[in-house]
């Protein structure tokens, strides 16, 4: 193994401008560690070796010329195959697009290419974005290089693998129930879901191309890597409006105050309403709380007065479902209706039967209406304001990230056992996640420990909208006393 494959992104920057080492032998590095590793994990879907060899040549040439591309320059990353890739197939792992070859980047992928990244190779996604394991029919199963026989979450399991396995310096993912965020916690990265609209999602899939329709709520691009640093990094090349979406704000990134760790305010909580997690979580978030304690930070339990998380995830389904279906993605309008009116049901009967006629309504009448649609987006305003007013108080909010930690590959809807008891699958891998899609708030995911059987635990940073710097900076100071990455054996 060379050491390289494990170098964080923004220091192997500064060792290829340093001409420390090559970006040539860089690329090489990654090229080898997927050759010797890849096969058992399938992280990696397509390889575009022969540009990437040609682009890390000329970013060698440019260096001995004095020529600095940008912030990335000559760095390895891989892409999420949700992204479009201009001359590199984009498939989704959808059978129809197999043959897809786009005309444009994305536009988070064309400024991390501004920024001299050389886009090598494209990462394993669930079908169409759509899953908490990733597997699809295209590319297949992807495996948790932690214990190939456990999943990599999803939907960007591939990215999470392929940075905990040090197949890239650097990874693009998506997010619109937790695709960044539970892959991260599963196989031990760290992951970065912006404020919604602070980064472009123009160029994802879905929707699909040549759509008339879109999915212009609750679906974040973001960054999967190493290190906070990374994230930070990432962000600030991608971040900011984009005249192929003019619907985004033209809101530049507020930078933050340097603070030691003792002078944040943190809110805390090991469970949202009905939904425990595990205890092998708990007891890691606890085991962060008294560490936090012991640096003198103030760390208070707490959670956001009158917000009901049942309700929340029932008017996000509702949402979710109309723009699946606006978007021409039926079997996404089907998948979301039968899992809420019958894995919600299964568990939350009674509760539901509480919830105000607008979310009830959700369950009764066509999601793809206009009327229902008007409706989801109201309640989202309304939930919007409540986690709005509760973090007004705090600097950021620590909790789970899932109820479940990785889990053996099994198929998509099956129940999944917690301590014992079985919870509907998309509940136990997505309440603490959509919760967030929901309100819009930007939220960081590092690792914090790992279970008895050696699986990788994270735990989910969240900020207020807009503060996406402020929440980097107090996730970083976070990590300084929890501990750093650390790769699976093996590798």
């Amino acid at each position: 193994m060379s050491r390289l494959v494990f170098v964080p992104a923004h220091q192997l920057a500064q060792m290829i401008r340093a001409r420390e080492v090559s970006a040539v032998e860089v690329l090489d590095a990654y090229l080898t560690q997927i050759a010797t590793h890849n096969a058992k994990v399938n992280a990696i879907c397509m390889l575009d070796e022969d540009r990437a060899r040609q682009r890390a040549k000329q970013a060698d040439e440019a260096l001995f010329k004095g020529e600095i591309w940008g912030p990335l320059h000559g760095v390895p990353i891989t892409i999420k195959d949700c992204l479009e890739t201009a001359e590199l197939r984009t498939i989704a792992g959808y059978r129809p697009l197999a043959n897809y070859v786009p005309q444009h980047d994305a536009t988070a992928v064309q400024r991390l290419k501004q920024a001299g990244a050389i886009i090598f190779a494209k990462t394993n996604p669930a079908k169409l974005a759509g899953d908490y394991q990733t597997d699809n029919p295209v590319f297949g199963r992807t495996n948790n290089p932690w214990n190939l026989d456990y999943t990599t979450g999803g939907s960007s399991g591939g990215s999470a693998a392929a940075i905990a396995a040090g197949f890239s310096a650097l990874e693009l993912g998506s997010d619109i129930a937790g695709s960044i965020r539970q892959p991260a916690h599963v196989c031990g990265v760290y992951g970065l879901m912006p404020t919604d609209r602070l980064v472009p999602i123009t160029g994802h899939i879905p929707p699909l191309p040549g759509v008339i329709g879109d999915i212009r709520h609750m679906l974040r691009v973001g960054p999967l890597a190493r290190s906070v640093e990374d994230l930070r990094l990432s962000l600030s090349l991608i971040a900011g409006a984009d005249p192929r979406a003019p619907e985004m704000p033209p809101v530049k990134l507020e930078p933050s105050v340097d603070k030691k760790l003792d002078q944040y305010r943190l809110a805390w909580c090991d469970q949202f309403g009905n939904y425990p997690v595990a205890t092998e979580i708990k007891s890691a978030l606890h085991r962060v709380i008294r560490t936090l304690e012991q640096a003198g930070c103030a760390v208070e339990q707490a959670a956001p007065h009158a917000f009901d998380f049942e309700s929340a995830l029932v008017a996000y389904g509702a949402l979710a479902s109309c723009q699946f279906f606006a978007a021409g993605l039926v079997d996404y309008y089907n998948a979301i209706k039968f899992t809420l009116t019958n894995g919600f049901y299964d568990r939350f009967q009674s509760s539901l039967k509480r919830l105000n006629p607008i979310i009830r309504g959700g369950f009764q009448t066509s999601f793809g209406r206009i009327t229902d649609y008007s409706k989801a987006l109201i309640e989202r305003d309304r939930y919007i304001l409540l986690m709005d007013q509760f973090l007004e108080q705090w600097d950021a909010w620590i909790c789970p990230v899932a109820m479940t930690t990785a889990f053996t590959h099994c198929p998509t809807g099956k129940p999944i056992e917690i301590d014992g008891v079985k919870y509907p699958y998309f509940l136990a891998n997505g309440v603490y996640t959509m919760t967030f899609n929901f309100t819009g708030n930007p939220v960081v995911v590092i690792p914090i420990g790992q279970t008895q059987a050696g699986l990788p635990i994270g735990m989910q940073i969240v900020g207020r909208r807009w503060q996406d710097l402020l929440v980097l900076a107090i996730a970083e100071k976070l990590n300084e006393v929890i501990g750093n990455f650390q790769h699976p054996s093996g590798y």
